[in-house]
């Protein structure tokens, strides 16, 4: 079993930056991937980046060159930094750690989610 806690959310201008966190506990050997999802009002839930056991990481063609996502292996965290942020980017922002070894780029494959943390950004 693992336990992701998210953090990290919060409103910010448009142009502003935001790092989102997301601790891990349990079964953490287990993991192949962690990603963030968002989810906006009425909109399906989305992968925007990915990083693999491997330290690869892949993004959403959306938020290439915007978002970073890295990782701290002793601290068990995964990490969203999100720069020149845009109205757009508006929506709940979920982590999800998959067991599987797949695209790991859909909801479904992903075995653990942490609770969301809200990102707003105002014009």
């Amino acid at each position: 079993q693992v336990r992701l806690v998210a953090s990290g959310g919060g409103l910010v201008q448009a142009g502003g930056s935001l790092r989102l966190s997301c601790a891990a506990s349990g079964s953490v050997v287990s993991i192949n991937a962690v990603g963030w999802f968002r989810q906006a009002p009425g909109k399906q839930r989305d992968l925007v980046a990915v990083i693999m056991r491997s330290g690869a990481t892949n993004y959403a063609d959306s938020v290439k060159g915007q978002f970073t996502i890295s990782r701290d292996n002793t601290k068990n965290t995964v990490y969203l930094q999100m720069n020149s942020l845009k109205p757009e980017d508006t929506a709940v922002y979920f982590c999800a750690a998959s067991s599987a070894f797949g695209s790991n780029w859909y909801a479904h494959e992903y075995d653990y989610w942490g609770q969301g943390t809200q990102v707003t950004v105002s014009s």
